[in-house]
């Protein structure tokens, strides 16, 4: 589905790198491969939280750099196919999303979907296995963190959390981040809010950390905290003394 010279379905920084940290970013691309047009949706709400995680990518490099560490991300919208949904879900492909329909969603075949799946959401996540993969045969264990933003605003309801930690049977790594937020002044904290990490809701996070039984956490923050540099140097800069304080805790000198 791609020519030659659209950006590749996934990025991978650093795979060589020893760092006690793996960074991933699901929704990091608001693009659309040409082939696609523009799925029937406008440029304006194509800017919007429906097609991607505002200022995610920018922190998680900030992150990554900060620890030298690998990252992979996603390089198309989560309206082609969202990287972290199981593929029998029907948000996997959405045709409504909060209140934008996507035309270009609608009716598609089972042999359209699989190509979907195929050429974004399976090399995507073949390369995050073969990272983990190479890493774990060389003795180099890791905490896997899955950076996401929010909407300050979702159908009506404001959200007041800036931050969140998401985790679902191993809190390790989420009740360590928590604890330090909560000296943090003026911060509103959420855990598992305003979603929840299930098995059914999510992909990246039980299929790459959870089954293999590596500590993890999903990071969501406020897309109106991220959606500039400064904001995204702000929480980068918070959060980079915090997951040193998880590596160590973890016996996993960053």
């Amino acid at each position: 589905m791609l020519s030659s010279h659209e950006p590749p379905a996934v990025t991978v920084t650093r795979p060589e790198s020893r760092s006690p940290f793996l960074f991933t970013c699901d929704h990091a691309s608001n693009r659309i491969p040409l082939v696609l047009g523009d799925l029937g949706v406008s440029q304006a709400e194509m800017q919007r939280h429906i097609a991607w995680d505002i200022g995610a990518l920018a922190v998680a490099m900030r992150l990554a750099d900060a620890f030298e560490a690998p990252l992979v991300a996603s390089g198309y919208s989560r309206l082609v196919v969202d990287c972290n949904r199981q593929l029998w879900r029907d948000d996997a492909i959405p045709v409504r999303s909060e209140f934008t329909d996507v035309p270009g969603n609608r009716a598609l075949s089972e042999a359209q979907k699989t190509r979907r799946h195929r050429e974004f959401h399976q090399p995507y996540h073949e390369a995050i296995t073969a990272l983990i993969d190479r890493r774990l045969s060389r003795g180099h264990s890791m905490i896997y963190v899955s950076m996401h933003s929010f909407t300050p605003i979702y159908r009506g309801v404001h959200r007041p959390w800036q931050v969140a930690m998401l985790s679902n049977r191993d809190r390790r790594v989420a009740d360590t981040l928590l604890r330090e937020l909560r000296h943090e002044p003026g911060l509103c904290v959420g855990d598992n809010e305003p979603y929840r990490l299930t098995d059914e809701g999510d992909y990246g996070v039980p299929v790459h950390a959870e089954r293999r039984g590596l500590p993890h956490v999903l990071i969501e923050l406020r897309q109106d905290e991220v959606n500039m540099p400064s904001g995204q140097a702000v929480w980068a800069t918070r959060l980079i003394p915090m997951l040193a304080l998880v590596a160590r805790e973890l016996g996993l000198e960053p």
